[in-house]
Order: structure tokens, then sequence, then C-alpha cells
């Protein structure tokens, strides 16, 4: 029995994730330690793309809009303490993984051609399965954090990702085909699709409302299109690189293509939070200062851990995976960058006062940026001028975050920024990152 820690449901939650991303990880090392071959590690992150790619965001924008509709709607309401909001959602997921399923099976040539020059998608069969059972899966997270349930998150974390680590990891460290790999995912996506099940029995109304599902499609329709936009560099990115070389060069670009998972989770746990805060607007100019002293405290601690990184990366690619993925370590520091914009949180003040227009727009500026940019680059840097790209693209978007706050609202970015320490640790990630280039 593991003993009981003190954390709450956003520390939960960010355990959840580094559960998550931490098994994924070691997922790829063993495969790349192990005997499969590039080529079928290719198509392992092929399908792994391919289900992010038709699912991803509409389960964020779905997820999203959930939150605040939970107990706090115009359509039902628990009886008997169970949620029939929680089955609605559930229903709606499902009703979403089958239009994907369906949209595959009438077009997976056409969309295996433009993905990939290929007339076929890899182990299709279990890429349907899997996206049908995979996707209902990520309300079991959620609903503990509206439960305030975080312990009972953490242990369905470490049980299924463990489960997850040793279905995939074992078969390719014996010697075993990646086909027997990609099972064991959806042996383990079953098991949280059940999972899913028994919490619908114990806890769900299973009342099925079209107004609710109506409500929640009209609070998720702007979240999932900016879920789309927001997301969509990375697959500008996975799609340009796979559509102009081989599943070699993709699997390279794809071990390289990572954000720092500790900046990407500490900085959206605190953009959550500061969202918040700045709802009120009576105590704007305390929480702009609350704002630039969390984000400080931020900076010195990720900044220095990011240039560690970056210095020490190329070492460590070869020798974490295979020298096959030492070139991936370029790529990872050219994401490694990101956290320049990733530390600057203009968009909570925006959310927080509800000009989400704005945001909109600067997630549209930011995807067409990088569509030139990505084919621009690609023909002088190949895959590094992707990820060069993502990198001016997603700053263009904070740009815009920044300039509007100022020109609309008046507040100057040294409000919310702590200007001086930002220039100083961008300046010297970046010379870290010229210098080992």
């Amino acid at each position: 029995m593991l003993p009981k820690i003190n954390i709450n449901s956003i520390s939960g939650l960010q355990y959840f994730q580094l559960l998550r991303y931490g098994t994924l990880l070691i997922i790829s090392i063993v495969f790349a330690k192990s005997g499969l071959t590039i080529e079928a590690i290719g198509t392992y992150e092929v399908f792994l793309f391919i289900a992010s790619l038709t699912c991803s965001f509409w389960i964020n924008g779905i997820i999203q809009s959930f939150l605040p509709l939970f107990q706090n709607n115009n359509s039902i309401r628990q009886t008997g303490g169970k949620s029939p909001e929680l089955f609605n959602a559930f229903v709606l997921i499902s009703l979403f993984s089958f239009l994907v399923i369906a949209f595959l099976v009438l077009y997976q040539f056409s969309f295996a051609g433009v993905l990939a020059n290929t007339n076929k998608i890899p182990y299709f069969s279990l890429l349907l399965i899997y996206i049908f059972i995979s996707s209902p899966a990520f309300l079991v997270e959620y609903f503990y954090l509206l439960k305030n349930k975080a312990w009972w998150m953490l242990k369905y974390g470490i049980a299924t990702f463990a489960a997850q680590l040793l279905l995939m990891a074992v078969p390719a460290f014996l010697g075993m085909s990646m086909q027997i790999s990609i099972i064991g995912l959806v042996v383990i996506s079953l098991v949280r699709y059940a999972w899913v099940i028994i919490l619908l029995r114990k806890y769900a109304q299973f009342t099925l409302s079209v107004k609710f599902i109506k409500e929640h499609l009209h609070l998720a329709w702007p979240l999932i299109i900016t879920s789309l936009l927001g997301s969509s560099a990375q697959y500008v990115d996975s799609f340009l690189v796979l559509n102009k070389f081989d599943a070699d060069t993709f699997a390279i670009f794809r071990y390289g293509a990572k954000e720092f998972p500790l900046v990407l989770l500490m900085a959206n746990a605190l953009s959550t939070a500061m969202t918040a805060e700045f709802s009120v607007k009576d105590k704007l100019m305390e929480a702009l200062k609350t704002l630039r002293d969390k984000t400080k405290r931020l900076m010195h601690l990720l900044f220095p851990v990011t240039i560690v990184l970056i210095i020490f990366s190329t070492w460590l690619y070869p020798r974490i995976f295979s020298e096959s993925f030492a070139s991936s370590a370029v790529i990872f520091n050219i994401y490694l960058l990101l956290i320049i914009s990733r530390l600057l949180f203009p968009h909570s003040i925006l959310i927080g006062l509800k000009m989400t227009k704005i945001i909109m727009y600067a997630s549209m500026a930011d995807l067409a940026v990088n569509i030139v940019l990505s084919i621009a680059f690609i023909n002088f840097w190949g895959i590094e001028g992707v990820a060069f790209a993502t990198f001016i693209a997603y700053a263009v978007q904070k740009l815009i975050w920044v300039v509007y706050i100022k020109r609309v609202l008046g507040i100057l970015p040294n409000q919310y920024i702590p200007m001086l320490v930002w220039v100083i640790y961008s300046t010297i990630t970046l010379a870290a990152f010229f210098v080992v280039y």
C-alpha cells in the first residue's frame, strides 16, 4: 500500500501529467535501445500522430468546457448525489469518436496519401479501436479533479501508466514486433475505458439530455477551435516532415520535437490559477503584481534548468536513446527555446477579463506564421527549419497579446512581466543555444 502524501487537485493533476509524460519517455527510450528498427519506431510515431491529430483538439475543448458546466448549468440537475453531466459528457465524447472513426474509414486511403505519401495507415484496425476506447478515458482524471479526489487520481495514474509501461516496453525489450507493443497500448486503453464505465455506474445518473449536450457544445465549440489552432504547430510541423521525408527522419524529428515537461506543466498551472485572480476587476493591480512575482520565481527555477539541458543535450541524447537519434538533440534544443515565450502570461489576463476573441485571433496568427515559415524554412534548413518556425510563431502569438493589453487596457508589460529578469535569462538561453548549435 502506497503511503499517503499531501496533495491538492492542482498538484495531483501535475503529478498525473508527469506520470503520463514519463511513461511515454521511458517507452521511447526502450524502443530506441531495443532491436526495433527506426522504420518500425517511425510507424508507431505515425500511429500516435494520427490519433492525436484527429482527436486531441476536440477532446480538450469538450473537457475544458465540461469543467465549468459540472453542477453549474442551465439544463439538468443532479438527483440522488449522482451526476447526469458526467454521463452526457461521456456520450458526447463517444459521439465525436464515432465521427472520427467514420471519417477515417471513409477516407483512409486519401488521408494516408495526403499525410504520408503512402497507401495505408499503419495498424489501421488497432487505430480505430484505440480512438474509440481511449478518448472517453480522459474524463477520469478530470472527474477526480472536480471531486477533489487527488489521491485517487494519483493511484489511478500510477497503476495504469505502470501497466502501460510493462505492456509496451517489455515486448520490445524481448525482441517482439512493434505490433505487439501497440496491442499492449490498446489493452491498457481498454482497462481505462472499463474504469470510466465503473465511475459512470457509481457516480453518474444515466439520463440523456439533448438540452445539456447543446449547451455543452455551445460552450465547447470556441474552445475546440482555439485548441485546434493552439496545438496546430506540432501538427503542421509533423505533417510537413512526414510529407517531405521518410519514416526514419520523421522518427528523429518526433524524438526531438518535445517541450521540457516541467516548464509546460508549471507554466500551465500558474496560468490557470492566475486566470481566476483576474476575474475580480477590483483587484486588477494586486493580481498584476502577484502574476509578476510568481512569474519571477518561476523564471529563477526553470530558466537555469533549461540552459543546462541545452548545453548537455547533444551529449545526453545518444546515451539516453541511441546514436541513431543523436541529431534529435538539435530539434530538442530549438523546442527548449519556447521557454522564452512560455513564461509570459498575458493570456491569463485576457481570459480572466473574458476578452477571449483576441485569444482566438492570435492563435490564427500563430497558425498562419507557422505554416508560412515552416514551408519556407524546411527548404533551407530541413527539419531544423520547421522547429525554428514554431519558435517564431509562438513568440508572435505572445507579442500580439502583450501589445493588445498595452493598447486596449493600458497595462504596461513591466506591470506583469519581470522584464529585467526575463531579458537576462532569455539572452543567456539564446547564447547557450547558439554556442551549442
